[in-house]
C-alpha cells in the first residue's frame, strides 16, 4: 500500500529572498515563452515547404504552405504559449497528493481489470427522471435550456472521489436543445475546452443551420466543469487538468453525461441519434463510440485522442523537468488508458465514422493524435483542412464534410446536398 503521509511531504514553507529571486527569473522566462510563438510558427511554415519538396517523414498529408496555414499555426502557437504562461506549478503538498492518489488508483485499476478492459470502467446511465426545461434565446435563435441531475460518481473506492463530488455545480447536467414539434433525427454536439456557453456553442456548431436548414433536432451538451458547471471564477479551467484523477473523472463523466442525454432522447423518441464533437468534445464522442450502441454516426472534429500525452506535451518545461512530474506523467499515462479512444473498439460501422482535422494544428498534433485515431478506426472518411486548430470554423470544406457525413449516415436527406 502507498503511504499517504510519507508522500505528502513536509508542509509548504514561505519563499526565502533567494527563492523569490528565483521565482522572478522563472516568471521572466515564463512570459518570454509568448515571444517564441512567432519563430515557432515560422519554423513550422518553413518545414511545410521542405515537406512539400521531399515528403513528410510520417506520411503523406496534403500540406499547402499558404499564408492561411501560417496564420493558423501562429494563432495556435499563441494559444499554447498563453497556456504555458499562465500554468503554475502546484504547491508541494498538492503535487504529493496527486502522486499518492495516482499510485493508489493504478493499483485499483489493475486489480479491477479496468486497464485490460476499459469498457468495464464505463457504466451505462439510466435516462434522467428529473428533466427541467426553460425557454431561452441567443443570436436570435430560440432554444431550450435543459437540465437534469448528472448522477455520475466515481467508483466508491477510487481516490479523488470525495473531491470530485464536492464540485457541486458540476452535479447538474446542462444542454442547449433545439427540437421540432414532429419526429426528427437528433444530433448531439459536444463542445471543446473553455466553451460551454450558448453564445459560443450555438455559433460554433451552426445550430440554426442544423435545426432550420437541415431539419435536425440538436442537443449541445455542456461538458464537466464548463459553463454553468464551472467551479471557481469565470477564467478557471477545471478540465482539462494536469491532476490525473480529476482528468480521468472529468472524461468519464463527459461520456456518462453524453450517454445519459442519448438515453433521455431514446426514452421519448425512436429517431436515430448521431454525435459531433470538437477538440475536447471530439475526444468525448470518440470515447462514446466505443461504449454506446446504435449510433447513426460519430463525427470527431479536431479530436484530442491521448489526453494525458497532450497535456504533458503542452506543460511548460520548468514543470516537466522535475523528477516528481516525470513520475506523475508516467502514472497519468497508465491511468488514462480507461479513457483512451485507442483502447476502445468503435461500435458503429466504418462508413458511419468521420474525422476532420487541421493540417497546421499546433494544439492537437495531426500525427501524434489525429492520425492515430484515424488508423485505429480503420481509416474512415477524413477531411484535412488547410488551417490550425481553431481554423475549422472558417473552413468551407469542413462544413461541406460535416454535411456529407450527415447525409451519408441517413440523418439528412440526400436532396439537401447542394
Amino acid at each position: 500500500m502507498v503511504d499517504l503521509a510519507r508522500l505528502a511531504g513536509p508542509p509548504h514553507r514561505a519563499l526565502s529572498t533567494a527563492g523569490r529571486r528565483t521565482r522572478e527569473v522563472l516568471d521572466a522566462r515564463r512570459w518570454g515563452d509568448l515571444l517564441l510563438s512567432v519563430p515557432r510558427a515560422a519554423a513550422f511554415y518553413a518545414r511545410s515547404w521542405q515537406h512539400l519538396a521531399v515528403g513528410h517523414p510520417d506520411g503523406p498529408l496534403p500540406v499547402r504552405p499558404t499564408l492561411g496555414v501560417l496564420r493558423g499555426a501562429l494563432v495556435d502557437e499563441l494559444a499554447t504559449s498563453v497556456f504555458r504562461t499562465v500554468t503554475m506549478p502546484p504547491p508541494a503538498p498538492v503535487l504529493h497528493r496527486r502522486l499518492a492518489e495516482a499510485s493508489l488508483a493504478l493499483e485499483l485499476f489493475e486489480r479491477r481489470g479496468w486497464l485490460d478492459d476499459p469498457v468495464r470502467y464505463h457504466r451505462s446511465p439510466p435516462p434522467p427522471s428529473d428533466v427541467r426545461s426553460e425557454p431561452e434565446s441567443v443570436h436570435g435563435i430560440a432554444y431550450e435550456h435543459v437540465t437534469f441531475d448528472s448522477g455520475y460518481a466515481p467508483f466508491p473506492a477510487e481516490p479523488g472521489r470525495d473531491r470530485w463530488l464536492a464540485y457541486e455545480a458540476n452535479r447538474t447536467a446542462h444542454a442547449w436543445v433545439l427540437r421540432h414539434g414532429e419526429p426528427r433525427p437528433w444530433l448531439v454536439c459536444v463542445h471543446g475546452a473553455v466553451m460551454g456557453s450558448p453564445t459560443v456553442d450555438v455559433a460554433v456548431f451552426r445550430a440554426g443551420w442544423l435545426h432550420r436548414r437541415l431539419g435536425l433536432n440538436v442537443a449541445m451538451v455542456v461538458q464537466p466543469l464548463h459553463g454553468p458547471r464551472r467551479s471557481g471564477s469565470w477564467h478557471t479551467i477545471g478540465y482539462p487538468t494536469e491532476d490525473p484523477l480529476d482528468s480521468v473523472h472529468a472524461a468519464a463523466q463527459s461520456v456518462w453525461d453524453v450517454r445519459r442525454t442519448i438515453a433521455w432522447i431514446r426514452s421519448r423518441h425512436d429517431e436515430p441519434v448521431g454525435l459531433w464533437g470538437l477538440s475536447l468534445g471530439g475526444f468525448a464522442v470518440s470515447l462514446v463510440a466505443g461504449v454506446e450502441d446504435d449510433l447513426a454516426c460519430v463525427i470527431a472534429g479536431i479530436p484530442v485522442v491521448e489526453l494525458a500525452e497532450l497535456l504533458g506535451y503542452h506543460l511548460p518545461t520548468r514543470m516537466t523537468r522535475r523528477r516528481e512530474y516525470e513520475k506523475l506523467a508516467g502514472l497519468s499515462l497508465c491511468l488514462h488508458r480507461v479513457v483512451s479512444p485507442l483502447a476502445l473498439e468503435p461500435r458503429l460501422p466504418l462508413d458511419r465514422r468521420f474525422i476532420f482535422a487541421g493540417i497546421a494544428d499546433r494544439l492537437v498534433h495531426p500525427y501524434r493524435q489525429v492520425h492515430e485515431l484515424w488508423d485505429h478506426w480503420g481509416q474512415p472518411s477524413i477531411e484535412w483542412y488547410q488551417g490550425g486548430h481553431m481554423g475549422f470554423f472558417r473552413s468551407p470544406p469542413v462544413g461541406q464534410f460535416v454535411h456529407r457525413a450527415l447525409v451519408a449516415s441517413g440523418l439528412v436527406p440526400a436532396e439537401e446536398l447542394p
